[in-house]
């Protein structure tokens, strides 16, 4: 791959990971919250969404193909990448290395989590608060679907990060330092509203 193949991917993985997949994750988390005011809330919610005008199209364009192009593409980046944490182990050297580490774990859990939702509605199954439910009551699931969402906020958090030095966003240590402020209050703020769900559903 030419130098300017990769950097002109590198970007359009920048940005879908922001746009739509990162807007998509979120308001995948605040739906499921609804799962803290009980069954009738998740259900209205989750349906409300379901039935959207081109549901189908939305799903496509917007959510997976998106989302197949950055993690694939982010499993390359993660294989290619040279970690020097051992020799360098600077908070940003730190915060490269999981980034590439939550990224692989993420195409593994976002795979599964497909698997017993999305497929099985396909299969006839009814995608509601009781399929959450009936997951989430097993502890080894309940364990996989926490690391799960931390992962995909802390990937998501990150990336923010990331995205706005390499469009050029913060480019100055000061705008850099605010930034990671931000990312790590978006952290916090969409990994409670994504455990709660959980511990909701369980």
């Amino acid at each position: 791959m030419s130098r300017e193949s990769d950097f002109y991917l590198r970007r359009l993985h920048s940005l879908l990971g922001v746009i739509p997949v990162g807007l998509f994750v979120t308001q995948h988390l605040v739906v499921n919250h609804f799962a803290t005011r009980g069954e009738e809330a998740f259900n209205n919610a989750s349906n409300f969404m379901g039935n959207l005008p081109f549901v189908l199209f939305l799903e496509w364009f917007i959510i997976y193909i998106p989302l197949m192009f950055h993690a694939f593409y982010g499993v390359y980046i993660a294989f290619t990448a040279k970690n020097n944490v051992q020799r360098y182990g600077t908070f940003r050297n730190w915060m490269f290395m999981l980034q590439r580490v939550t990224g692989v774990f993420l195409v593994i859990f976002i795979a599964w989590h497909i698997y017993e939702t999305r497929i099985q509605k396909a299969l006839g199954a009814e995608v509601d608060y009781n399929m959450m439910a009936n997951i989430l009551d097993n502890p080894f699931m309940l364990a996989f679907y926490i690391a799960g969402v931390l992962s995909a906020t802390f990937h998501l958090a990150n990336g923010l990060w990331s995205f706005a030095v390499t469009w050029g966003i913060a480019q100055s240590p000061r705008s850099q330092k605010i930034v990671s402020y931000i990312t790590i209050l978006v952290f916090l703020v969409l990994s409670v509203i994504g455990v709660q769900a959980l511990l909701a559903f369980a």
